[in-house]
């Protein structure tokens, strides 16, 4: 398969979606809304986005959307709501991308990123970019405990795989299958998420 990714000669201009629409079942309250270094993991990690200069930032929720969005009545990122959230993270990044391709039309690429990995930093998503522009490879994935995952960027020529995707595996139908449009950088502490209050209460320790 061919695609048509952005050139070398091309600036590279980025957005960032942001996955926040899950119900959080195995902490029992919504992760987005742990505070964490006086904000809440959710506008942390919009205002890692603000600080990296990625526009447009588009949040997507879902479960419990009626408290998140009380978060952002003044906020520089949209929002967007996934009525399918059940159907698992696939659907909140086609959700996402589409609102994205919406805000700008002319967008070359995305970074897919999630709320409860509270390591993430400005340099991590500015090396992402960085990284892409260095090796010309169409995907940027971190990569963590012999896994690839989130945050991740991918350029204008993967935007159609993205909106196939179906159920709850999120992108990485797509980095394991092709790895040959794949480079990585490397994030260790991206294997660190708040899924249970003894992973928030771990962190809370070490910060």
């Amino acid at each position: 398969m061919i695609i048509n990714s952005v050139d070398n000669h091309t600036k590279l201009s980025c957005g960032l979606v942001l996955l926040a629409a899950g119900a959080s079942n195995r902490l029992g309250r919504p992760k987005q809304l742990l505070p964490y270094k006086g904000k809440t993991l959710l506008k942390h990690a919009v205002q890692l986005a603000v600080d990296a200069v990625l526009n447009p930032i588009v949040i997507v929720m879902g479960a419990n959307e009626g408290l998140l969005t009380k978060e952002f009545e003044e906020s520089q990122a949209t929002i967007v709501i996934n009525n399918v959230w059940e159907e698992g993270m696939a659907s909140s990044i086609r959700t996402g991308l589409k609102k994205m391709l919406e805000l700008e039309p002319t967008i070359n690429s995305v970074i897919m990123m999630v709320c409860d990995q509270p390591y993430v930093t400005v340099q991590l998503l500015q090396h992402l970019i960085t990284q892409r522009n260095k090796t010309g490879k169409p995907i940027i994935a971190s990569s963590y405990k012999n896994n690839l995952g989130t945050p991740a960027l991918f350029d204008v020529g993967i935007f159609n795989e993205l909106m196939q995707l179906k159920g709850d595996t999120g992108a990485k139908k797509i980095l394991n299958n092709h790895p040959e449009w794949v480079a990585v950088i490397d994030f260790p502490m991206g294997e660190i998420d708040i899924d249970t209050e003894e992973d928030y209460n771990e962190l809370l320790r070490h910060n």
